[in-house]
């Protein structure tokens, strides 16, 4: 699992879309060209206990033909695939609507293909080499509504391909929406500072910054933190190479 121990590692606050809850079945679509990567992957979901698979793809393409006639809560999407790679698939599945939540897999260790995973609106971005304990646990966090990319990874992932993205500018009208205080936690938030360092910062209780974040995260439409540090860099709210 990626995660900084200063930012809490894997969490996040539950963001636009509905979070998986009670005993139900977390509902899992796999994305791959390779059979046996899928055939792999069932096998250890279907020995988890609490997730089914309720269909398969093996190009984006095809995923999204799929995720039209099944009921998915998250997407375990291969990177690198024909007629449609993954990226673009996630692009066009979180532009959709809050569901399903899409988990990035690659063999391809890149900070390119992470970047652009989770700029498509990826909740968590992971490598095929994790153990099967880790990507089930990926699996739950995000069906919950969280995050498992740690916001500091992605900051770094941003200040390195800033470049790429449209920047907004400071008086984005989604972001002008916010109270100062909440214009503020965000400011932190895209700095990569977790809820607790956040209240430490402004001497307030940890409970506090999250109901700060949650309203943060209803107002501007995002899913997570994750997004949410996107757009503190989309917005020129944090520049590249901005120290905490």
């Amino acid at each position: 699992m990626t995660g900084d121990p200063g930012s809490g590692g894997m969490t996040g606050d539950p963001g636009a879309g509905a979070a998986v809850t009670g005993d139900a079945a977390i509902r899992v679509v796999l994305v791959d060209d390779q059979a046996l990567v899928r055939a792999g992957f069932r096998m250890v979901l279907d020995y988890s206990g609490d997730m089914t698979v309720v269909g398969e793809a093996g190009d984006g393409a095809e995923a999204l033909r799929l995720l039209r006639t099944v009921e998915t809560d998250v997407v375990v999407m291969d990177v690198r695939m024909p007629v449609l790679d993954g990226v673009e698939a996630t692009r066009r599945i979180c532009a959709a609507g809050p569901t399903p939540r899409v988990l990035v897999l690659t063999t391809f260790d890149t900070e390119a293909d992470a970047f652009a995973a989770l700029q498509a609106g990826a909740s968590g971005f992971l490598l095929k080499s994790v153990p099967p304990e880790d990507l089930l646990a990926a699996i739950r966090v995000i069906a919950a509504g969280d995050s498992v990319v740690a916001p500091r990874i992605t900051r770094r992932l941003l200040d390195r391909f800033a470049g790429q993205l449209v920047a907004a500018g400071p008086a984005a009208p989604a972001v002008d929406g916010l109270t100062d205080r909440e214009r503020e936690v965000l400011l932190l938030v895209g700095q990569g500072l977790s809820n607790a360092e956040i209240a430490g910062r402004l001497t307030v209780a940890e409970a506090t910054v999250k109901t700060h974040v949650g309203r943060i995260l209803a107002k501007l439409g995002l899913r997570d933190r994750v997004q949410a540090v996107v757009l503190a860099y989309e917005t020129g709210l944090i520049r590249p190479g901005t120290t905490t």
